[in-house]
């Protein structure tokens, strides 16, 4: 069932929901409400947060990957939407697909969320492991990009198609069929790769857009880089060109272009160069997980899906269930999402408090890590999911009182 737990409100409430999922998910998902209520508490802020249980494991409990009526929910009734992680082992959909994967993918696409936006920043104090060993690698100084995904085409559009049909209770397409490739011999499996001049378009904007915000303000010059493959296939070669079409239009801003294959070796060699990278879905999803290197790894890695009427926020680590149950596991990327949520919640509406709130949940987390007291393993400390995420709360609470006068 959906579970509705509505915080005290003092004046109109952001209408929240909690989607834990499985695996750590539901552990850091712990930790984001740890921070949002504490926003409740001490600062202007305030929410009506529904938790809707999903995923692998409630499929294999129930028959179901989310109880009926959520996507519905999700879609009318959410200003906002934060999961945990999605995945368990052995949970399959007849077709073969992963249970749970409707919710993630439906929402994806069913709420067009076609922009997935990955801060990549490291703050001081974050160390890397490199051969086993945590060491300072690279400068927090000059690490500081977004990447921005196109979310709802390319090589997952059929997956995304099919899952969003199947939250809406639509029958799938007929299947696209191709009897042969030219000189291929026997069993052979292929998936299509649609880029579309619209789809490209409006991500391609909205990394300009916010390339101009970021410009506005920090005062400093932005540049936007395109990545793709359009030396080799069509549809890069589209996503390309309505690239250069749109960077005419912000004359004040600098661009770049580069393969795919070279960005991957000067990403990790001149993280300095980049401040906003456009990319298709594929190599997006590629991208973005060995970006998050630079920022200490997945568990730092936070992530906003977002389209013109919904947004989702999420970390991207995945479920593990190998360190399920174990309170282990970072909950930073998930207290990060929430940040980007505050953010995005700000510029959405117009909200001078949740944009404070923002940078304020940065400032705590900045602070926490640079202390580097409370961390868990994979940052080279050994403190538990639970601790960090009510250390951070507790300093939040701090700030908020001074900032607030609570």
């Amino acid at each position: 069932m959906i579970n509705e737990v509505v915080l005290p409100r003092v004046m109109t409430a952001y209408r929240l929901t909690i989607l834990p999922g499985d695996g750590t998910g539901k552990e850091v998902a712990k930790e984001g409400q740890k921070i949002l209520q504490v926003f409740q508490d001490y600062s202007p802020l305030n929410f009506d947060v529904t938790e809707i249980p999903c995923g692998g494991e409630y499929y294999l409990e129930t028959g179901m990957e989310w109880p009926e009526g959520s996507f519905e929910h999700c879609r009318d009734n959410s200003d906002a939407i934060l999961l945990g992680a999605i995945g368990w082992p052995d949970a399959k959909l007849p077709n073969g697909d992963n249970a749970g994967g409707s919710v993630i993918l439906g929402l994806r696409s069913g709420l067009d969320l076609y922009a997935n936006v990955r801060p990549v920043k490291l703050y001081p104090g974050v160390d890397h492991k490199i051969h086993g060993k945590y060491m300072q690698v690279w400068d927090s100084k000059l690490v500081d990009m977004v990447l921005i995904r196109e979310n709802t085409e390319g090589l997952y559009h059929s997956l995304l198609r099919r899952s969003a049909l199947a939250v809406a209770g639509q029958s799938p397409d007929e299947p696209i069929t191709i009897e042969k490739f030219s000189g291929l011999e026997g069993e052979v499996a292929w998936d299509p790769r649609p880029i579309s001049r619209n789809g490209s378009h409006r991500v391609i904007d909205f990394g300009f857009k916010l390339a101009n915000r970021r410009m506005e303000k920090t005062g400093k010059q932005q540049k936007v880089t395109c990545v793709d493959k359009s030396n080799v296939t069509e549809g890069c070669r589209l996503f390309r060109k309505v690239f250069q079409d749109i960077a005419s239009e912000y004359p004040q801003l600098k661009t770049h272009e580069a393969y795919i294959d070279a960005f991957t070796m000067w990403l990790i060699r001149s993280p300095e160069d980049l401040d906003v990278v456009v990319l298709p879905n594929m190599f997006g999803d590629i991208a973005t997980d060995l970006a998050s290197v630079l920022q200490g790894g997945l568990g730092m890695a936070a992530s906003a899906n977002i389209g013109d009427n919904h947004m989702l926020f999420e970390p991207v680590h995945g479920s593990a269930p190998q360190h399920a149950g174990k309170n282990i596991v970072n909950p930073i990327a998930t207290i990060s999402s929430v940040q980007l949520m505050f953010d995005n919640l700000g510029s959405r509406h117009n909200d001078a408090d949740a944009t404070l709130c923002a940078e304020l949940l940065d400032r705590a987390i900045s602070e926490h890590l640079a202390e580097g007291e409370i961390i868990t393993y994979d940052l080279g400390g050994n403190a538990s999911t639970s601790e960090v995420g009510t250390a951070i709360a507790d300093r939040c609470a701090v700030i908020l009182k001074e900032t607030f006068n609570n």
